[in-house]
């Protein structure tokens, strides 16, 4: 079964591109969370996926947003994608599949490894997802967008709550 929306997000731990373990837990709290599964590194719906989450890069860290990529390429693999095509996300190897089976991403025609992106806000709740092998660009205008809402909503609460002691 899919995490879904409402969901505790499950944490994980998993060595990035540079060979340093990332754990889902140290990222949330400062920011939201936005992680996405995808097939394969450097294959054509992969790369566009990838670079749309590059090209709109700067729009989540505004909108206070980290955005974590994750498939079962070695880290190797990762860092000469990431180098090729300048991606400043982290992208992280689960190689036995273990955390794309955690959040129950499944194979398309039981061939292609699944592509998912889930947005996951500061207190590791599920606010977002998005299955799709085919809408590449969508992955990541869609997660922006709920982003976006997540920190007016958090900025709004923040006023209120200085402005009602």
């Amino acid at each position: 079964m899919t995490v879904a929306i409402g969901d505790r997000a499950p944490d994980f731990t998993l060595p990035s591109a540079t060979g340093e373990s990332v754990t889902l837990s140290l990222l949330l709290g400062k920011r939201t969370v936005v992680v996405f599964f995808y097939p394969k590194d450097d294959t054509m719906g992969c790369t566009v996926e990838a670079c749309t989450f590059r090209d709109l890069n700067g729009d989540f860290v505004a909108a206070g947003a980290e955005v974590v990529g994750i498939s079962s390429d070695s880290s190797g693999s990762h860092e000469r994608f990431a180098n090729k095509h300048r991606l400043p996300m982290t992208l992280l190897s689960d190689v036995d599949g273990k955390v794309r089976a955690l959040y129950g991403v499944r194979s398309t025609l039981g061939l292609l490894p699944g592509r998912a992106t889930f947005v996951i806000d500061r207190d590791g709740v599920v606010r977002h997802v998005l299955v799709s092998q085919f809408r590449f660009h969508q992955h990541a205008e869609s997660a922006l967008d709920v982003v976006r809402r997540l920190e007016t909503q958090r900025l709004a609460q923040g006023a209120a709550r200085t402005s009602n002691p």
